[in-house]
C-alpha cells in the first residue's frame, strides 16, 4: 500500500491484504524505545485536540509513566506553548533530542526547530509527511512508556502517514457537542478502521460549563449526542471535559501540567489497558 492508496485495490492491481502491514513501518531511532503509541485525532479543527493531547500526556506522566508527545501538526504546532517550551532543540550525530517539560514530558515539534517560533511553515504535503516521519526516526526519544501523537485536523496526508509509518496502538477521537461533529467523526472512524488501527475511544471536549456559583451544568454548545454516537460505532466514551477558563489559561501560559486534570484522568487510566 502506498501513501497515495485510494483504498480501491483494483486501481493499481496490488494485493495489499497479502502484505505484512509491519513492512510499511518506519524504524524508530536506534536510541529510542517506545512501548505504546497513541494518536489523538479530530475530524475537524476547533475542538481542542491539542489541549486534550497535552492533558493526556500530563496525566499519564503524573501516573508515573514516562510520556512523550510527537507534534504531527506541522503547520499549526501548539504543543510547545502548552508546556512552556521555547528553546530550540539540539542534536548530535545520533539524532535530535526532544525538549523536556518541567514535569518530564518529552516533546518534539517543528516550533522547536525553527529560528523563530512565529515563522510559518510553507511546505507542500510530501515535505510535511517527511518531517513527521523524521520526528519518529531521527529523534532520540529514549525510554518512553506512552507517546501521544498530536495530529492535524482532518483525515489527510499526515494521518495516513502516521497510521502507516508509526506502530500506532490506538486512536483517541476528540469531539465536541455539535451536530456537525457526528458526520466528521464518522469519517475519522471509517478511515481508522480502513487502516486496521484500533480506536481506544472518544473524548468529548467543551461538553458543559459548570457554574462556579451554583454548580449547575450548562450545555453551552447544545445537547450532546455522544452516547448515540458511541453506541453507533461501538466505541467507549473515555471522558467528557468541561469548558474551563482556568485550563485554557494554563495552556496559554505554558502551565498545562498545573491545570486541573481530574476530568481527563479516567481517560488516561483507560489507555493503560491498551
Amino acid at each position: 500500500m502506498s501513501e497515495s492508496c485510494s483504498g480501491n485495490c483494483s486501481s493499481c492491481g496490488e494485493t495489499c491484504a497479502s502484505r505484512d502491514p509491519k513492512s510499511l513501518l518506519a524504524p524508530a531511532n536506534a536510541k529510542s524505545s517506545i512501548k505504546k503509541v497513541i494518536a489523538v485525532v479530530s475530524g475537524k479543527g476547533g475542538v481542542g485536540k491539542s489541549t486534550v493531547t497535552s492533558m493526556l500526556a500530563a496525566s499519564m506522566q503524573k501516573l508515573g509513566y514516562q510520556t512523550a508527545i510527537l507534534d504531527a501538526d506541522i503547520t499549526g504546532p501548539s504543543i510547545p506553548k502548552a508546556f512552556g517550551l521555547h528553546e530550540q532543540a539540539v542534536g548530535d550525530g545520533e539524532g535530535i533530542f526532544p525538549e523536556e517539560s518541567a514535569g518530564g514530558v518529552r516533546v518534539m515539534s517543528i516550533n522547536l526547530l525553527l529560528p523563530n517560533e512565529t515563522d510559518p511553515v510553507v511546505w507542500r504535503g510530501p515535505v510535511i509527511n517527511g518531517a513527521v516521519k523524521q520526528f519518529w526516526t531521527d529523534v532520540v526519544w529514549g525510554e518512553v512508556d506512552y507517546m501521544f501523537v498530536d495530529m492535524p485536523p482532518g483525515t489527510g496526508d499526515v494521518m495516513l502517514t502516521v497510521l502507516q509509518s508509526l506502530p500506532v496502538d490506538g486512536v483517541v477521537l476528540v469531539t465536541s457537542p455539535q451536530s456537525l461533529v457526528s458526520m466528521i467523526v464518522a469519517k475519522a472512524v471509517n478511515m481508522t478502521r480502513i487502516m486496521n488501527v484500533p480506536i481506544a475511544g472518544i473524548i468529548e471536549n467543551f461538553s458543559y460549563f459548570a457554574c462556579p456559583d451554583c454548580g449547575k451544568r450548562h450545555e453551552i454548545f447544545g445537547k450532546s449526542g455522544l452516547e448515540e454516537l458511541a453506541q453507533e460505532y461501538d466505541l467507549p466514551v473515555l471522558a467528557r471535559l468541561p469548558i474551563d477558563p482556568q485550563t485554557a489559561a494554563a495552556f496559554d501560559d505554558g502551565r498545562i501540567e498545573d491545570a486541573d486534570l481530574s476530568a481527563i484522568m479516567p481517560a488516561a487510566e483507560q489507555l493503560l489497558k491498551l
